[in-house]
């Protein structure tokens, strides 16, 4: 597949080399040089020097600032920590913390608007998502959520990073570092998002250079990194490369130009892939995939 880029020097869309069990994603709609990368708990005190080994000098936690703190329990980043410190969201030992660089010392009850916390160990979830499920902690009405599928993926609370609608499909990623979450749903930072777009009929040539370049959309502009035809497929099958988070962006691109979307698959997010990962399943990233997430 041939993307195109826009004029503000978007990349290229790549193929998935993703490969599971479900037929559906059997296909691979783009080029074949996506990359995929493939124990212990971190300590997030300060640290104590234990004396009780005329050996050895052991090193023990003791503290940690209060943002990092709350950070760490997966609540929202550090600098909006800060944020709802100063608000007076935070209290140790019963007492409301408006301080900034104040230190939880190990032992100390924390809570945060009330509820008890603790800094957890970081849980990093991959789901290749089905349809029907919704993306959201819980539904009033009772629907499917995609917190069912990853309900034993780890013992602390994790969060989805963004959202994918209830029809689409594809990668949707679970933690509970709130830093990295922000990160990674900021559109400053340029996280790729590849997409296989279905649609119910087929697309103009001039309707896709026209998706390729800056156009308006609601009152903002959109950036479409790139956009081509699926290699092989007919041309109601394409691929479009954006970064942006804006909900439903991709099927509101295309209903801008006439079309609608039947299908939609999310093939890759950042340099994360389907492979290996059927439908409806889920994996823990590896350490080298985290390390690579870290230094978007």
């Amino acid at each position: 597949m041939t993307a195109k880029k826009n004029s503000s020097g978007g990349r290229h869309a790549k193929k998935s080399t993703s490969r599971s069990n479900n037929t559906s994603d059997q296909k691979k709609p783009f080029s074949k040089n996506s990359k995929f990368s493939g124990k212990g708990k971190p300590n997030p005190y300060g640290k104590r020097i234990r004396k009780d080994t005329p050996k050895q000098r052991i090193e023990e936690p003791t503290e940690i600032r209060l943002n990092k703190y709350i950070s760490n329990s997966g609540i929202c980043s550090r600098r909006d920590a800060d944020t709802y410190i100063k608000a007076g969201s935070a209290t140790v030992n019963g007492k409301v913390i408006t301080e900034m660089g104040y230190k939880v010392q190990l032992g100390d009850e924390v809570r945060f608007d009330g509820s008890l916390i603790s800094p957890e160990t970081k849980r990093y979830v991959l789901l290749n998502k089905p349809k029907n499920f919704i993306t959201t902690m819980d539904d009033e009405k009772g629907r499917d959520t995609v917190m069912s599928l990853v309900a034993n993926a780890s013992k602390e609370r994790i969060y989805p990073v963004g959202r994918l609608d209830r029809q689409t499909t594809g990668l949707l990623l679970f933690t509970n570092d709130g830093e990295m979450a922000k990160k990674l749903t900021h559109p400053k930072h340029n996280v790729r998002k590849l997409y296989h777009a279905s649609l119910d009929k087929k697309v103009a040539l001039k309707d896709l250079q026209k998706i390729g370049e800056n156009f308006m959309l609601e009152g903002k502009m959109v950036y479409v990194d790139a956009v081509s035809y699926v290699d092989g497929q007919p041309k109601t099958e394409v691929g479009i490369e954006i970064h942006s988070g804006r909900n439903r962006i991709v099927r509101k691109i295309f209903a801008h130009f006439g079309y609608k979307v039947v299908k939609l698959d999310r093939v890759l997010f950042s340099d994360l892939t389907k492979k290996n990962l059927p439908r409806g399943h889920w994996r823990h990233l590896s350490q080298q995939e985290v390390n690579n997430l870290k230094m978007l």
